[in-house]
């Protein structure tokens, strides 16, 4: 099995040579067919993994010994297309995974909010109550129902959480980007950010010069990526490591901020 994928390798890179095609995105895309061909038969996390791996890699350097030292991105290109088709079927499980548990987070977001609309119910009924009672009563009620209802330190709670749901959101459109994930994967990924990030940094916050400036940068490094999702791959590998950069200086700002 070794030798039939060193073969086949070796072959499509000869070709590729002969017709002038020989780019980082063919190899790329050469190494990661045939490692995902023969790795959809094998058992994961086997030591013929790694044998593969390593076999699949070792060849297109062997093939490209005549460009001497001048091999980084064609090494990188090969090492990129066997880690990506040596966890395809793995990350297949993964995407699978993501999204029931999307499903059951819509869920449980769902039966919370109706929860928190039935006690505001509640308490605005208490409140009502209070109508022809003295000030004194109405003041107690005031109080003990605000005591009750989210305080600023919930709030912040969820702000934070809105945020580390869209850093992760990010580092997830990174490892997608990384291990063989789809366009439309990414780009899902990428959604969730934004969703996530317009809920930690709504537009009517006060924000220091420095801070919504990256604000406004993050922001329109998301509204880029409809198009840049197109481009190619190693672009966009280069576009989602600048966006997670940016999304955790940003983060840290506030935090130093607040």
């Amino acid at each position: 099995m070794t030798n039939n994928i060193k073969e086949k390798i070796q072959a499509e890179l000869q070709e590729a040579k002969a017709t002038g095609q020989l780019r980082t995105e063919n190899i790329r895309e050469i190494v990661k067919t045939a490692v995902s061909q023969v790795a959809s038969e094998l058992k994961d996390g086997s030591s013929e993994l790694r044998t593969l791996v390593k076999d699949a890699v070792s060849t297109v350097i062997e093939n490209l010994q005549d460009k001497g030292s001048e091999i980084r991105e064609e090494v990188t290109a090969a090492i990129e297309g066997a880690l990506e088709g040596v966890n395809r079927k793995r990350h297949d499980v993964i995407v699978k995974s993501q999204t029931e548990l999307k499903q059951i987070q819509a869920k449980l977001d769902h039966q919370e909010e109706q929860l928190q609309q039935e006690v505001e119910g509640m308490l605005i009924e208490i409140e009502h109550t209070s109508q022809d009672k003295s000030a004194n009563i109405k003041s107690g009620i005031a109080s003990a129902i605000n005591a009750i209802q989210d305080s600023e330190e919930v709030a912040l709670l969820k702000k934070r959480y809105a945020q580390l749901q869209a850093q992760l959101a990010i580092i997830r459109a990174n490892l997608a980007a990384r291990y063989g994930g789809r366009s439309v994967e990414i780009q899902e990924y990428l959604h969730d950010a934004q969703t996530w990030y317009n809920q930690a940094c709504p537009q009517a916050e006060m924000m220091v010069t420095q801070v919504e400036e990256k604000h406004s940068h993050l922001d329109n490094k998301l509204g880029e990526f409809g198009v840049s999702i197109a481009r190619k791959e190693r672009q966009l590998k280069q576009h989602l490591r600048e966006l997670l950069l940016i999304t955790a200086d940003l983060f840290k700002d506030k935090e130093a901020g607040n």
